[in-house]
């Protein structure tokens, strides 16, 4: 006989294994694209697609049916083809970025607008502090997929370092175009 040592939140335990096990399964295949997620997302240089598992990340798109309720953290996929990345920003909480295929640029940024870089391969990893401005870049010429991680579950949406792109930091939460693109395999 097992013994659970640690009590189920309430809304789990009255499902059953079954029920368990197909809330909290997120396939790869069943994930589509957001190329949306941001704000910065539509434009030229930082164009790039969300795959939501865990919560729904710094996108602030909350709500997903086909998301893992998250509780403490958040787990999204994203891809970037060569030649995008995303804008100098920060989040309240730690952001990590694990490479899962292909290389991504990293960097660091103080508000002076000093850039230190550092180049991630496969299986690496970056971990960004609260209040750090960072952000990325695919500088090669392959696509890249990491994953994304955040130390809370419903993290606010990115704090560019642009005060342009900040104003506007949840306009993409209003519209959100359909999209058809889908990501290589």
């Amino acid at each position: 006989m097992s013994t659970a040592r640690h009590p189920q939140p309430p809304e789990i335990a009255a499902l059953s294994l079954e029920g368990i096990m197909q809330k909290y399964v997120a396939r790869f295949s069943d994930r589509q694209p957001d190329w949306y997620a941001f704000e910065d997302a539509r434009i030229e240089g930082y164009k790039r697609a969300q795959l939501r598992f865990i919560g729904a990340g710094a996108s602030g798109k909350h709500g997903d049916p086909d998301v893992i309720p998250a509780r403490g953290f958040t787990l999204t996929i994203m891809y970037v083809e060569p030649g995008q990345g995303n804008a100098a920003h920060t989040h309240e909480s730690e952001e990590a970025f694990f490479v899962l295929d292909g290389f991504l640029d990293v960097f660091i940024e103080d508000e002076t607008g000093r850039r230190i870089w550092s180049r991630l391969g496969k299986w690496d990893v970056v971990s960004c502090p609260p209040g750090v401005i960072h952000g990325y870049e695919n500088r090669s010429l392959e696509r890249v997929y990491f994953q994304v991680m955040h130390g809370r579950a419903a993290p606010q949406t990115m704090g560019y370092a642009d005060e342009t792109l900040f104003a506007a930091k949840d306009a993409h939460l209003e519209v959100a175009p359909a999209s058809s693109v889908t990501v290589p395999v």
